[in-house]
């Protein structure tokens, strides 16, 4: 599995429409769905069952639950070692717990990201400094998974 593959399969994602706790390529996805779908795509089933969750995820308890099932299952990294195909979680707003997910295309200048969004879908998005400041952790897939 190479960062291409994961970039070219997120990709294969876009246009798939928005839908809440969806995982399925075309017919919808949320963010935590598309790596999910890509999941599936390059390494093979899913690791756990994912237990349904609100759209404002654990933000009523203040839990990390995303960031805490993203340390079990990726490889954390460097937040400064931007490369293609990383897994990027963002933190929203200040204080509030990381809620968000995509997947790096591009990294330096051309820095985009791939990931599923409310009222949008699926999307490519240039990773610019707005975006940039909600980065609250970086991972890889893991190889031989």
């Amino acid at each position: 599995m190479t960062p291409a593959l994961i970039v070219t399969t997120a990709r294969a994602w876009i246009g798939t429409p928005y839908l809440h706790q969806a995982s399925l390529r075309l017919a919808g996805a949320d963010c935590l769905g598309l790596i999910r779908g890509v999941w599936r795509e390059v390494i093979s089933a899913e690791p756990e069952t994912i237990p349904a969750y609100s759209q404002d995820w654990s933000e009523p308890s203040g839990r990390e639950d995303l960031l805490c099932a993203a340390q079990r299952w990726l490889i954390q990294k460097d937040r400064a070692d931007e490369a293609p195909g990383d897994v990027l979680l963002f933190r929203m707003r200040s204080g509030a717990v990381a809620k968000h997910l995509g997947i790096a295309a591009h990294d330096g200048t051309q820095a985009s990201f791939i990931h599923a969004y409310s009222g949008h879908g699926v999307i490519e998005t240039p990773l610019s400094d707005p975006w940039r400041r909600k980065i609250v952790a970086r991972f890889v897939f893991p190889t031989g998974a």
